[in-house]
């Protein structure tokens, strides 16, 4: 591995239950954690934060947010309290410019999207964490390019995650398949693996694709593998970790830039199961 540039990752995060269960997913993000070098920040894109800017988080102790409800209360009691990195935002909003990034000082922190990947990653929470937003009015070609201006912060040590599900459908969630897919699932996720793996940048492609309204009813969750995409820059992706929960979410990992075989001899269960009768709607899951 080049020890001067880091890695960076997108996420399938599946539901915050994964933040405090053990599972093949979980023990993907672990390893990965611990193989890479020690990242100066983690810049991490998360589904989770979806409005309608694009901003950083910029408070020296973001606070740990608890952006969901159904959910047992010992989710509740998760804390991460990563301290912020106020001068590696003012950086983010330097090298993506001309576009516009305003600087959050007390408004967002650090969402389950975030959270629920790092507490298994970086459990000891001693490594600044900042959040980019996903501006909702934005183009898929204007987040792709905003991850391709990211690029010299990996030269900085920053670490950069995106976190969210390549498919990603909550009206078609299915209890009864707790770790497999729907036919439509697979074939969007395989599909989009395909591109990721030869030219991300191709990626975009993907709107066309006849299970794209199903795979992605709503883009937030899909933006974040847009970002990793655009920072690849065509250098392909690797697979960390692939699967389904729920019938209609994709758990699957793309890293770039890492090299490193991944020791998952742990836990072989499958993604987190959500709770008996889990109003998935109604829940920002």
């Amino acid at each position: 591995m080049n020890s001067t540039i880091m890695p960076a990752a997108f996420i399938g995060h599946g539901n915050p239950m994964n933040a405090i269960e053990r599972n093949r997913y979980t023990e993907s993000w672990k390893a990965f954690g611990a193989a890479v070098p020690t990242p100066r920040a983690i810049v991490v894109i998360s589904a989770h934060w979806y409005t309608n800017a694009t901003a950083v988080t910029a408070m020296p102790l973001p606070r740990t947010i608890h952006d969901f409800y159904g959910f047992p209360q010992e989710l509740f009691d998760v804390e991460y309290p990563a301290p912020g990195a106020p001068e590696i935002a003012e950086l983010v909003a330097d090298v993506v410019k001309p576009t516009w990034v305003g600087l959050d000082a007390d408004s967002w922190g650090i969402d389950h999207g975030t959270w629920s990947v790092l507490t298994h990653a970086f459990p000891d929470a001693s490594i600044p964490v900042i959040q980019l937003s996903l501006n909702a009015f934005k183009s898929f070609d204007h987040h792709m390019e905003i991850g391709r201006k990211l690029a010299p912060l990996r030269e900085q040590g920053v670490l950069i995650v995106g976190s969210g599900n390549i498919v990603h459908n909550l009206r078609a969630v299915d209890f009864s398949q707790p770790d497999t897919g729907y036919d439509w699932a697979h074939r969007f996720d395989d599909a989009a693996g395909e591109l990721l793996q030869d030219d991300p940048t191709t990626v975009l492609s993907l709107d066309a694709h006849r299970d794209f309204t199903k795979a992605v009813p709503t883009p937030d969750h899909f933006l974040p593998m847009l970002y990793i995409a655009g920072l690849a820059d065509g250098q392909p992706l690797q697979p960390l970790i692939k699967g389904y929960a729920a019938g209609s979410l994709s758990m699957t990992a793309y890293s770039l830039g890492f090299d490193c075989e991944l020791d998952l001899s742990g836990p072989t269960a499958g993604a987190a199961e959500l709770p008996a009768n889990f109003p998935a709607l109604d829940s920002n899951l």
